[in-house]
């Protein structure tokens, strides 16, 4: 007799295997890294910015899935959206129709950047920034994509074209024509631009690897010098987007900035249903979709679905109604300033940065002698080990989620749901205070845990 599927009791009955599932069906390394560094945790529930154990135990979340989480999870108004839009029974994909659904998420998306015109929802934040690549080429009729050193814009192969980091592009090569360009440098893009054959700049307003943020007028001067070469700009909001530092998009912090494309992707999806969506001028959706024989010359088999576009349309509407964006800003700017005070306090804190919601804090070498000896260890070991270090003693004893900013980078990157208040915040700088603290007089469980790393990474070599 076949039984009936039940989740609460398959969860209740194989939830324990997780780790042993992941290791033998999905990637192997995932659950190696997390015992190595001591992730290896079992959450029971969350809710808002937070999650709890087994025991109860209460962990703040400053990660946000990656900036997935911009509401944090379980967010009301998304889910009653998530129960309506299925008890509703709609006649979803049928690709015959013009559902409502993604015209009015389309329209509210638009109203926030009143210069664009059209849509194109796919399923994710590479998906939209591949939809720009292309859209890009063929509206300028040309092939050449330039992008700024240490961008991520995502792994697929177009994404990874326009990628900054080497690691993530080793063995996949041949990509698509493409230059990189130091961020902030005018002179670079002018001279890729002579050229005559780019199509587009393709950057991050604030770079998620490293917080490095775009220098004040260089979007606006760009955008001059691409236009002046009948060339795009393309603005990747895929983890900026949505209010993530203080303004709806990273790039209206400057004046006058009108990206051709624009990117979204991650906080759209209120943390339930995957959607990504690229914004753009209509003459560029008139050249692609030039007529009835193209109408499906780009396109996405789960895009516009209903579940992604209730989704998206309940995700704006608690932004509005929850006045999020100012949260962040005024959050943000708290946490940053709290932050920077322990710069002259702490040598081996180097800088912190970042706007709203989005703060890169960076490690640096100190100068007494017996901190020296002990970060040149760790850096010939590997760079990024003591941000690390950092990391663990955070969740181990105080129970908050965070993560390095990237691959041999000593920078910890904050990007916590958007909803959290200044009792979060003053909970981190508490918490990073006490580790930086520890750090410093020589806390032997730190350091301890640097040499186990130091091993790892000696042994991985």
């Amino acid at each position: 007799m076949t039984k009936e599927f039940d989740l609460a009791a398959l969860l209740a009955e194989r939830g324990a295997e997780r780790y042993e599932l992941h290791a033998k069906y999905l990637n192997h390394q995932q659950p190696r890294m997390l015992r190595t560094i001591g992730f290896d945790k079992v959450y029971e529930r969350a809710e808002g910015a937070h999650f709890w154990d087994a025991d109860g135990n209460d962990y703040l979340d400053m990660l946000a899935g990656f900036a997935v989480m911009g509401l944090g999870r379980h967010h009301p108004v998304v889910r009653k959206a998530l129960h309506d839009v299925l008890d509703a029974s709609l006649a979803d994909l049928t690709r015959f129709d013009c559902p409502p659904l993604p015209g009015l998420l389309a329209e509210k998306l638009l109203s926030y950047s009143p210069h664009l015109d059209r849509v194109f929802f796919g399923n994710s934040g590479t998906e939209a920034v591949e939809t720009a690549l292309k859209f890009a080429r063929y509206a300028t009729g040309r092939q050449r994509i330039l992008y700024c050193s240490h961008a991520f814009h995502g792994l697929t192969t177009g994404s990874l074209s326009v990628n900054g980091e080497d690691s993530f592009r080793k063995g996949f090569a041949p990509l698509l024509p493409d230059t990189a360009v130091p961020l902030g440098d005018l002179d670079a893009l002018a001279r890729e631009l002579k050229k005559g054959d780019v199509a587009a700049l393709i950057v991050e307003p604030v770079q998620g690897k490293g917080v490095h943020e775009a220098p004040p007028g260089y979007l606006r001067a760009a955008q001059d010098l691409l236009h002046r070469h009948k060339a795009l700009l393309i603005a990747d909001e895929v983890q900026t987007g949505l209010g993530r530092t203080g303004k709806f998009y990273a790039y209206q912090h400057d004046d006058g900035v009108e990206p051709d494309l624009v990117c979204v992707a991650k906080a759209l999806s209120g943390g339930y249903v995957p959607v990504g969506a690229t914004l753009g001028k209509d003459w560029i959706f008139q050249k692609v979709y030039s007529s009835m024989d193209r109408v499906q010359v780009h396109s996405a088999s789960f895009g516009s679905n209903a579940q992604a576009m209730a989704a998206g349309l309940a995700v704006l509407s608690v932004m509005e109604n929850e006045e999020i964006v100012a949260n962040a800003a005024a959050v943000g700017d708290r946490l940053k300033s709290r932050l920077a005070a322990l710069v002259d306090r702490y040598e081996l804190l180097a800088d912190v940065r970042g706007r709203g919601l989005m703060i890169g804090i960076e490690f640096g070498r100190p100068s007494s002698l017996k901190l020296r000896s002990r970060w040149t260890m760790l850096q010939a070991a590997r760079k990024g080990l003591f941000a690390q270090m950092v990391v663990v003693p955070l969740l181990q004893r105080h129970r908050i989620l965070t993560q390095v900013s990237g691959d041999h980078l000593e920078v910890i990157k904050l990007i916590p749901p958007l909803i959290i208040d200044t009792d979060d915040a003053d909970r981190f700088v508490d918490a990073f205070t006490e580790v930086m603290e520890d750090a410093h007089n020589g806390g032997g469980l730190m350091w301890d845990f640097g040499k186990t790393l130091v091993k790892q990474a000696v042994a991985n070599r």
